[in-house]
């Protein structure tokens, strides 16, 4: 089970921002895409999720092709991306945020979805009729990953999660990833704080001005800061 991803070109506003990429994204794992400001990394994501165009290369899902789908197919099959910036909608309750996330699913369903997801973020459950917008910034990002639970993806795309988040709850989205990695599914994760991905990632891809400088195992890159600092600012455009 896994997406792979081979010589994925992405394009954003008539200019090539992701160039020829490749990786696998296995489900119950977690990968970490680094790279410094500009590199094509939330292109990357907007690209796999639909939302920007793929000129070249190819996704695929277990073995079926992904090619031209559209945003809302590309998530029927699976896959949810969580845009960078805690989108949520604000004049809503946290309970009806999630609720209209999963508006198709059947009622037997959405009753099931709404009580796995706030087993997994009681803190919600504890504001499930609170204004989204009225919440903390960490709060909003866990409706942000709640969104995205509740069309029971088997791959996430998240973008940015920590970003702007006191370390306490950066240390508990952390948490979450992980245990979602470990019931089995698939994690795409891009961070700005390149020690926490690569600590909790088994793959890593580091992009440089929208191409890739490496695509491996993350162990190296964390246990070896010169390897890290090649892939980031070594030989190469």
């Amino acid at each position: 089970m896994s997406i792979e991803v081979s010589g994925l070109t992405v394009q954003d506003a008539g200019r090539t921002a992701v160039q020829a990429v490749s990786f696998t994204l296995r489900a119950g794992a977690v990968t970490a895409v680094i790279g410094a400001n500009g590199a094509g990394k939330s292109e990357l994501v907007l690209g796999m999720a639909g939302a920007l165009p793929i000129t070249s290369g190819t996704m695929s899902l277990n073995g079926e092709s992904l090619q031209g789908l559209a945003q809302g197919a590309i998530r029927r099959r699976g896959i949810a991306a969580i845009p960078e910036g805690h989108r949520v909608f604000t004049d809503l309750s946290v309970d009806d945020n999630l609720r209209a996330a999963g508006a198709l699913l059947l009622r037997a369903d959405l009753t099931a979805c709404l009580s796995d997801t706030y087993e997994i973020f009681p803190e919600l459950a504890q504001r499930k009729g609170q204004l989204a917008g009225t919440l903390s910034g960490g709060q909003q990002q866990m409706v942000a990953l709640a969104h995205a639970l509740m069309c029971r993806p088997k791959y996430l795309l998240i973008d940015e999660m920590s970003l702007g988040l006191a370390p306490l709850i950066v240390k508990r989205l952390l948490g979450v990833v992980r245990d979602l990695a470990a019931r089995g599914v698939g994690i795409l994760l891009i961070e700005q704080f390149t020690d926490l991905a690569l600590g909790i990632a088994e793959t890593a891809v580091v992009l440089r001005n929208g191409k890739m400088r490496y695509s491996g195992p993350a162990a190296p890159l964390r246990d070896d800061p010169s390897a890290l600092h090649n892939a980031y600012f070594g030989e190469g455009s």
